[in-house]
């Protein structure tokens, strides 16, 4: 116990002296870390503000950014290990032969840094698309040299490694400029065909945003075991998708109960058998 008592002594002792005679060092090196990150800052928010102005797209703009930054910041810390005696030679050295170790350690990083380069290559997705990720639904935020930013449609905000992303499957929900809506509905089976048919072609004249050069369709879906089974399919701009999916909707039932055609729910027909003693 007296001897683990006296090291923590000693290494105290060493520090204190080191820090007494490095000092200049010590406070050189910190005034390059804090004049360093706020070159990295401003040189990043002008190479932005430069992209923005000549109408690069948003995603690039914000990853080139990022990465202008980052760039910056390493070169700031190698020259403050420079300010200790750190040659960049010997330091190449000291990387070459830890590139195993060093591999191992930063397999993640360097898998999602080369993954968000594939994304932005191949580029499914762009700033501000409605996506789906494994399961997850969202609005992309921001596509950054090790993450992916999206909110989700209640507002939750989700960072997802770029390695995960690139390797799975990606749904880009609002890539295309125009969406089908498709609305079930089960009409009763006493009900003429060609009347429901004629009530639903009426909900697409009534329904706002429907696009008129698209092929919109009254389908018969199947003969269900209550009801005979309809979609109605129609199509929009992305961005009025779910207005057209209720307003259809309400649209269908106002025209069914006005033209007197029932929407049965499901029900089972029961028949007594009378045995031979009643």
């Amino acid at each position: 116990m007296g001897e683990q008592a006296k090291s923590i002594g000693d290494l105290g002792t060493n520090l204190v002296t080191w820090v007494g005679g490095n000092w200049p060092k010590l406070a050189g090196a910190l005034i390059m870390l804090i004049v360093g990150f706020i070159i990295a800052g401003f040189v990043a928010s002008v190479v932005s503000k430069i992209l923005a102005r000549s109408g690069t797209d948003k995603t690039l703009t914000q990853f080139l950014t990022k990465l202008t930054r980052w760039t910056i910041l390493l070169a700031v810390i190698f020259s403050v290990m420079g300010v200790f005696g750190f040659k960049a030679g010997g330091l190449a050295s000291v990387l070459a032969g830890a590139t195993v170790a060093i591999g191992l350690a930063f397999q993640g990083s360097l898998s999602n840094f080369a993954s968000g380069l594939m994304l932005l290559f191949f580029r499914p997705f762009s700033i501000g698309d409605f996506i789906n990720v494994g399961g997850e639904y969202g609005t992309v935020e921001e596509l950054g040299v090790f993450t992916t930013t999206m909110n989700t449609l209640d507002n939750r905000r989700i960072i997802l490694p770029n390695s995960v992303i690139f390797g799975a499957k990606i749904e880009n929900v609002t890539a295309n400029s125009t969406r089908r809506v498709d609305i079930n509905v089960g009409a009763d089976y006493g009900a003429s065909i060609a009347e429901t048919r004629k009530v639903l072609e009426s909900v697409i004249k009534s329904t706002p945003n429907v696009l008129a050069g698209q092929p919109n369709q009254i389908f018969l879906s199947d003969l269900g075991d209550s009801s005979i089974n309809w979609q109605v399919r129609l199509w929009c701009n992305t961005e009025h998708y779910w207005d057209v999916w209720q307003a259809g909707t309400e649209n269908i039932k106002v025209a069914m109960d006005s033209a007197g055609i029932g929407i049965p729910y499901p029900q089972m027909d029961v028949h007594m058998a009378k045995g031979p003693n009643s």
